[in-house]
């Protein structure tokens, strides 16, 4: 048995749905908490209970860049708690007004 409490079908699910609403955000992320501030790319390839891995693009190279949770995860709508967490304190690093409530 898995140590991942998050089954394959809700990892696909959260990578698809990051990438087609969210990508944006992920590259924010990757910038500002998983240190790669040059990153052109950063698309959701796996998460887990303690973070989620990133597949992100410099200079043309892809790499993997793991960012943590805050604190470990054990069900899935903590997932969005801890993604919008996550922009909001990029935007805040990065200088970048967050956008408001609701909107993508």
């Amino acid at each position: 048995m898995s140590d991942n409490p998050f089954a394959p079908d809700v990892i696909t699910a959260v990578a698809e749905h990051m990438s087609d609403e969210h990508d944006d955000d992920s590259l924010l992320i990757v910038r500002a908490l998983g240190g790669v501030p040059e990153a052109s790319e950063a698309t959701v390839v796996h998460l887990d209970g303690t973070g989620v891995d990133f597949r992100v693009v410099v200079d043309g190279a892809e790499r993997t860049v793991r960012v943590p949770w805050s604190r470990p995860l054990t069900e899935r709508p903590e997932i969005r708690q801890e993604f919008v967490r996550m922009y909001q304190e990029s935007a805040k690093a990065l200088d970048i007004p967050p956008r408001q409530a609701g909107q993508h």
